[in-house]
């Protein structure tokens, strides 16, 4: 069952995408990147079992915004992509800040719900400097990597027709270079080489599955893009 969730999320957030562009244009795929990460951050504390492997939710949106730094590459050019991932940076930053800020307040004694919600909150944002760093170096050298691939490879393949396999060039490497950076960084020394392999392929299968799946996507925004400017400047 756990599958077929899966699989409606993973629609659900492409078209959501889509919809944003076509609502806002490119400010709708800027506003995208910071829900996706700080989302991302969130379902990350879920574990499930997926196609007989054990994972964690958060792939599906946050792999989602390599869709997105792969649009405004396509449709708005390099420094437009590099943009979102700064913002995509800075909106980590920030959530961590000031969620931890908001977790030195004392909850209301004697209030259950308040002393529920403040074990929740601690459980989902409270601060481990290693999760947080290996986050942050890996989000920022994949994503940076994805956009300088993406536009690599369109230098190589520059039609239309081959934005397929730009795409995919990219955003399965730039993946690849996220599950290692962020695996090695949050947990070596923390689990045995063999529990990290078995981490390493569940994640980044779940990722290539995500990328495959954005492609037609890509194509959609680039058409919309064709049709009729949708953007607000």
């Amino acid at each position: 069952m756990n599958e077929l969730f899966w699989l409606i999320m993973l629609l659900v957030n492409f078209l959501l995408i889509i919809l944003a562009f076509k609502l806002f244009g490119k400010q709708g795929l800027f506003i995208w990147i910071p829900i996706s990460t700080i989302v991302a951050n969130i379902q990350v504390i879920q574990t499930v079992e997926l196609f007989g492997f054990v994972a964690t939710l958060g792939n599906i949106v946050y792999a989602s915004s390599f869709l997105v730094t792969d649009i405004l590459s396509e449709l708005y050019g390099k420094k437009e992509a590099q943009r979102a991932v700064w913002i995509g940076f800075f909106s980590v930053i920030v959530m961590a800040v000031l969620m931890n800020i908001a977790l030195l307040f004392i909850p209301l004694q004697g209030d259950e719900f308040a002393q529920t919600t403040y074990s929740s909150l601690d459980t989902i944002f409270s601060l481990m400097p290693r999760i947080v760093i290996a986050s942050l170096t890996a989000y920022l050298i994949s994503q940076r990597h994805d956009v300088w691939a993406y536009h690599f490879w369109m230098k190589k393949f520059s039609s239309r027709k081959h934005i397929w396999l730009r795409n995919n060039l990219s955003t399965m490497v730039s993946q690849l270079i996220d599950s290692i950076v962020f695996i090695v960084i949050a947990f070596w020394g923390v689990y045995e080489f063999k529990v990290l392999v078995e981490i390493f392929f569940t994640t980044y299968f779940l990722k290539w599955i995500v990328a495959l799946a954005d492609t037609p996507f890509i194509y959609w925004a680039v058409r919309m893009k064709s049709s009729k400017a949708p953007e607000q400047e």
